[in-house]
This record gives structure tokens, C-alpha cells and sequence, in this order.
């Protein structure tokens, strides 16, 4: 058990079928993200993880969860439930992209237009997100995330063990490489 006062190194919970994954599940490297679509720097880190999965190709299996930080993130649950919501039609990594590439527009209004770009059922996505649907698969990443000591946004963990060092291109490449080799 992890306590205030002890810093987990480990994933606590193991990717299993119920993450969001991308990327085979043979791949010699897996880097789980604990993430918030609001969060700059976990946009910032979007464009370098795209890059190295560019790179890497099914060398590499790509795990998100959500981490929404709502003290200082207003949109980011809402944003985190609008993804489950198009996860729950098959459009999951679309609609990440798309957040990711909108931080500044998570507002319902504006999450309601990338549904409906994506094609998504619009009655259901509206259902599920007044009634909040998705939240606990939420909360079970974020919990899932506190367990693991994750404390902000973006965490890594490269297969199972969490990252500390920078998530530039070239310095995250090179620890998956790493990773890779062992």
C-alpha cells in the first residue's frame, strides 16, 4: 500500500482489456499515460508520443487513462467523459486526438460539434453525458492513477515502472529504446 509519505514506482494496476490501447499487445514496450485533456503539458506531450509512435510502429503498445486534475482543469472531466462517451460507439482515439488538438474548446458546445464531426449517435452521446454515464470509468483511471502515485499530469510508465525523466522526442525515445533492449 502506498502512503502519503512513500512515492510508487510501479503501475498498480496492470493494462488489462479495459484500457485504451493502441499498438500490439507484443509489443516489447508499453507506455501507459496518466493524462488531462486540458492540461498543456499533456498537449504538448501528444504531438512527441504521436511522433515516437510514428517511429516505433508495433514495437511500441500505447496505454491512456485519464487524470483529470479538476481543481485546476474545469473542462478536463467533462473532456474525460466526452471520450469515454465516443468510446462507447468505437471512436475513443478520435475523439482523444481531437481534444488534444482543441485544448483551448472543451466546453460542452464545443465537445457536442467533435461528436457530431466524428458521427457520432448524437442523442446517445447527449444521453450519456447529462447523465454522466461515464464517469465512474473515470474515476476507476484516476483511482487507478493515485495508486500508482501519480500526482500530476503527464505520468509515464514504461513497461510498468514509472518514468521520471523528460518526455522531449529525443530523450522519451530514447528510454523506450532502452526499455526495448532489456
Amino acid at each position: 500500500m502506498v502512503t502519503p509519505y512513500m512515492q510508487a514506482t510501479n503501475l498498480a494496476v496492470p493494462v488489462t482489456h479495459r484500457d485504451h490501447v493502441q499498438g500490439p499487445d507484443a509489443a516489447p514496450v508499453t507506455l501507459v499515460e496518466y493524462g488531462d485533456f486540458e492540461c498543456p503539458y499533456c498537449g504538448a506531450a501528444h504531438q512527441v508520443i504521436k511522433a515516437i509512435q510514428g517511429q516505433l510502429g508495433d514495437q511500441l503498445r500505447f496505454v491512456f487513462r485519464h487524470f483529470p486534475l479538476v481543481e485546476v482543469h474545469p473542462h478536463a472531466e467533462p473532456a474525460a467523459e466526452a471520450s469515454e462517451a465516443a468510446a462507447a460507439q468505437d471512436h475513443f482515439w478520435e475523439m482523444h486526438d481531437t481534444l488534444f488538438e482543441h485544448q483551448r474548446a472543451l466546453d460542452y458546445p464545443h465537445l457536442l460539434s467533435y461528436a457530431r464531426a466524428l458521427g457520432l449517435d448524437i442523442d446517445r452521446f447527449e444521453r450519456e453525458m447529462a447523465a454522466h454515464i461515464h464517469e465512474p470509468r473515470v474515476r476507476e483511471d484516476f483511482l487507478s492513477g493515485v495508486l500508482s502515485g501519480v500526482n500530476g499530469t503527464p505520468t509515464f510508465f514504461i513497461n510498468g515502472e514509472r518514468y521520471s525523466g523528460s518526455y522531449d522526442y529525443a530523450t522519451l525515445l530514447l528510454a523506450l529504446h532502452e526499455a526495448g533492449a532489456r
